[in-house]
């Protein structure tokens, strides 16, 4: 599908999504790396301009991830060549700051959570996508998406509270799936 009338739709398409496709892309790779990725999912819509459906904002996001995942896996091939590991731990200093051992750290929760978990809470999190969007960005159903996401919801609940027993996190789990 090509001429002006194509022409200007891809344009108006890329007006409305371009930040909200940069901003879902910033938040998953260095900041420096987005623009290109951003790049390479627009031409890809381009090049498949007549299979981009009416609600093109979930179609886009899945093209970024599959974009950012490629990219993911060439950077590990050639790190894979050229890096050494080093075999000394690295060294943390304990904060002696009061009330630090109160403080809930979320950044710390969001690091422990599995990269599945963090991905679907960010989907309706940062991205502002519903449920049915965001199964679609993930090819999965509206209802393996709400599930993931209740899951991936007590799963940061528990990292936030680590005074919860593990039972309790296996009752919490069990109410969900029962």
């Amino acid at each position: 599908m090509t001429g002006p009338d194509a022409e200007q739709r891809f344009r108006d398409l890329h007006r409305a999504t371009f930040a909200d496709l940069l901003r879902f892309v910033e938040r998953r790779i260095p900041v420096d790396e987005a623009e290109d990725v951003v790049s390479t999912v627009f031409l890809t819509a381009w090049r498949r301009f007549g299979e981009v459906p009416e609600d093109a904002r979930p179609w886009l996001f899945a093209v970024a991830r599959r974009t950012m995942a490629n990219r993911t896996r060439g950077w590990l091939r050639r790190r894979a060549l050229d890096v050494r590991l080093d075999a000394a731990e690295p060294r943390h200093e304990p904060d002696s700051a009061p009330g630090t051992a109160a403080r809930i750290d979320l950044q710390r929760a969001w690091r422990e959570l599995k990269a599945a978990d963090r991905e679907v809470l960010a989907l309706v999190a940062f991205d502002g996508l519903t449920s049915d969007q965001a199964a679609s960005v993930l090819g999965v159903r509206r209802s393996t998406f709400a599930m993931r996401l209740g899951r991936a919801r007590q799963r940061l609940q528990a990292a936030l509270n680590p005074e919860a027993t593990p039972t309790t996190v296996k009752e919490q789990e069990s109410w969900t799936t029962a």
